[in-house]
């Protein structure tokens, strides 16, 4: 049914910046809350950042408070996460989460790689 689908990832330099993007083409995600996820080689998967269906609502994790933005445009079906003054260990596969009431789907994940 729902999956989401992010883009944006790649590979930047120490300090550099990325926007990851999700959204879906088969249904509206104005809905859902959405979370941001992440998970390094080796590590549990761990929250990023989410959002509520509104978008009134957004919490960051301490580790990427004031680096990374979340947000959301109900207009064109699809969340951000702005992500500045990127580190290496921001390097993991990142993950979008939909959720709504019993329902919650997850994205197939994207790649991001600081290094110099």
């Amino acid at each position: 049914q729902l999956q989401p689908v992010e883009s944006g990832g790649g590979l930047v330099q120490p300090g550099g910046s990325l926007r990851l993007s999700c959204t879906a083409s088969n249904i509206s995600l104005n809905s859902y809350g959405i979370g941001w996820f992440r998970q390094a080689p080796g590590m549990e998967r761990e929250g990023v950042a989410c959002i509520s269906s509104s978008g009134a609502t957004r919490n960051h994790a301490d580790s990427v408070k004031g680096r990374f933005t979340i947000s959301r445009d109900h207009a064109k079906n699809t969340l951000y996460l702005q992500m500045n003054s990127l580190k290496p260990e921001d390097t993991a596969v990142y993950y979008c989460h939909a959720l709504f009431g019993p329902n919650n789907y997850w994205g197939q994940g994207t790649q991001v790689t600081v290094s110099s």
